[in-house]
């Protein structure tokens, strides 16, 4: 299993499987760069306290880039 799939699937519960949706906002075939950038966001407390900074907050600047790499490859 990549890292980066491993890494992501905690995002699969609000997400859909690999990033697809429904649910949350669609996180497959985003630019990773973007993703990345949300997440450090998140990461840093730009978007709030909510869940999605807890989870942020819980990876590695190295796991955050993985995570967005995989969901970006995603279709």
């Amino acid at each position: 299993v990549p890292t980066g799939r491993l890494l992501a699937s905690n995002c699969f519960q609000c997400h859909g499987t690999n990033g697809r949706g429904p649910g949350f906002d669609r996180l497959a075939g985003k630019p990773a760069a973007e993703l990345y950038r949300e997440l450090k966001e998140y990461q840093a407390g730009d978007e709030g306290s909510g869940l999605m900074a807890k989870h942020a907050w819980g990876y590695t600047d190295a796991q955050l880039r993985a995570l967005s790499q995989y969901l970006a490859r995603q279709r």
